[in-house]
C-alpha cells in the first residue's frame, strides 16, 4: 500500500475535544478502508500564516497513514463537508518517518531557548560591542575610523587644492 502525510487545520474555535474527535473519525475511516494509522501526532493551537476565514488560528493534525488511495479518497472528502476543517494537505512518500515531526522536535528544545538566545547565538557576547566583535561599526557601514567630512583630492571630479 502507499504511503501518505497528511496534515488538516481545525478553526481556533472548536474545542480541543472535538479536533479529537474529528482526528479519531478519521483514524475510524482509514482503519474501516484497509489502512493504518502509523503515527499521529497534535501540533495544537498555532499561528497561520494569513487569516483563513476570519481565522488567525488553527488546530495543527499530523497523520502518518498506510492506506489504499480510496482510502484517503473518503478521509478528504469528508474533511471538504466539515465546516471546522479550514485547510488540508495529503501528500503520497516513498517511505513514512518513524520519528517526531520537526515541528514536535522544536517544540521539545524550547529549554534551551533561554540560554541560547535568538537565533541561535549565545545570549551573553561576553562584554564586547558590535564594534570589537565584528572590527566596524555597523551603522554606517564603514570600517574606517576617520572623519568622514574630509575633502579627499583623489576623487575624481573633486579638486582637493
Amino acid at each position: 500500500m502507499p504511503f501518505y502525510e497528511t496534515v488538516f487545520i481545525v478553526r481556533q474555535d472548536a474545542s480541543p475535544q472535538q479536533v479529537e474527535n474529528l482526528a479519531n473519525q478519521l483514524a475510524a475511516v482509514i482503519g474501516e478502508r484497509g489502512g493504518r494509522l502509523s503515527k499521529r501526532e497534535s501540533w495544537g493551537l498555532r499561528n497561520l500564516a494569513y487569516r483563513i476565514k476570519n481565522n488567525r488560528k488553527g488546530y495543527y493534525t499530523f497523520f502518518n497513514i498506510d492506506a489504499p488511495p480510496d482510502a484517503i479518497l473518503e478521509i478528504e472528502r469528508q474533511m471538504r463537508i466539515n465546516e471546522d476543517v479550514l485547510r488540508y494537505l495529503t501528500v503520497r512518500v516513498d517511505r513514512l518517518n518513524d520519528q517526531p515531526s520537526p515541528i514536535l522536535q522544536s517544540r521539545g528544545g524550547r529549554e534551551g531557548e533561554r540560554e541560547r538566545g535568538r537565533f541561535g547565538r549565545d545570549r551573553d557576547s561576553g562584554g564586547k560591542s558590535m564594534r570589537e566583535r565584528f572590527g566596524r561599526d555597523r551603522s554606517s557601514g564603514s570600517d574606517r575610523s576617520e572623519s568622514h567630512g574630509a575633502a579627499s583630492s583623489d576623487r575624481p571630479g573633486e579638486g582637493g587644492t
